[in-house]
């Protein structure tokens, strides 16, 4: 039966340390806030901003959030990115995600400055983090290199596969697991034995959003798996990428969900605010 990494219990940790370290800026008379911007009424975006929120709270961290009508032209939301660089009294800047379609989202992070991009998707931070600089990392992936770093599982010389190569999560993924040794396997919609990936590699990390899609017959005993999908059933309940129950009967260790990368990313998100404050 494989280990729980949990990752509640992870983030409570990291975050119960970053309190102390947003305590002593603030000692020294720096105030962390973040800027959160949302284009919209999407639901899941606003429980999403909200959990950021309560954690900014509980950190001590200012937080001040922007909603926009969902018709804003284009040069609006630059502008208001642009105001938000030069205050100086803001720290990080995060745009959430999906944005309306008539909007150019890749021109936005552009627009945010590099060393407010607390969610590491501006061009500057990518190319950082392909050529292993210090950098902001996408908080999902970081939270996921903070899982193995916690439960001791060494990615070097490692055979890794990642399902899904989003630019939020595959994508900075593949070259965080580079950076640590590891060999990256990236499948996706066109892949044509995914299978043959899967049941070959040490670490799977499932990030494609289809419940259950990961079965026991797709991995080999003693594999790490990483379960990113957040999927809600039918009954309400949420689900992973990944048939947590018979996986886990195999696997060596395993993410939960819920309660495994979620609360991660948010606690890496902090993370990444109290870091742009020493920059």
């Amino acid at each position: 039966m494989a280990e729980i990494i949990d990752g509640k219990k992870l983030a409570q940790k990291i975050r119960a340390k970053l309190k102390i370290q947003c305590d002593e800026l603030k000692e020294k008379g720096i105030k962390p806030k973040l800027a959160v911007i949302m284009v919209g009424d999407d639901k899941a975006s606003q429980v999403y901003v909200r959990n950021k929120s309560k954690a900014c709270d509980e950190i001590g961290i200012e937080f001040e959030e922007f909603i926009l009508k969902s018709e804003i032209k284009q040069k609006e939301l630059i502008d208001l990115i642009e105001k938000l660089n030069k205050d100086n009294t803001i720290n990080g800047i995060l745009l959430q995600s999906p944005i309306p379609s008539h909007l150019d989202i890749n021109e936005a992070f552009r627009t945010i400055d590099p060393k407010k991009d607390v969610d590491g998707f501006n061009p500057v931070n990518v190319g950082k983090l392909c050529l292993n600089q210090d950098t902001f990392v996408s908080c999902t992936p970081y939270g996921i290199m903070k899982m193995f770093e916690e439960y001791n599982i060494d990615l070097t010389g490692k055979n890794v596969t990642i399902l899904g190569r989003s630019n939020i999560v595959g994508k900075p993924l593949i070259q965080c697991c580079l950076n640590k040794n590891a060999t990256v396997t990236v499948c996706h919609s066109k892949t044509k034995d995914l299978k043959q990936c899967t049941k070959n590699a040490d670490i799977v990390i499932a990030a494609i959003g289809k419940s259950k899609f990961v079965t026991s017959d797709m991995i080999k005993d003693g594999a790490v798996i990483i379960d990113v999908g957040i999927n809600r059933g039918e009954d309400g309940k949420l689900t992973g990428d990944v048939d947590f129950e018979n996986v886990s009967k195999k696997a060596s260790f395993i993410t939960p969900v819920p309660g495994g990368v979620g609360p991660m990313t948010i606690a890496m998100l902090m993370n990444n605010v109290i870091k742009s404050c020493l920059i």
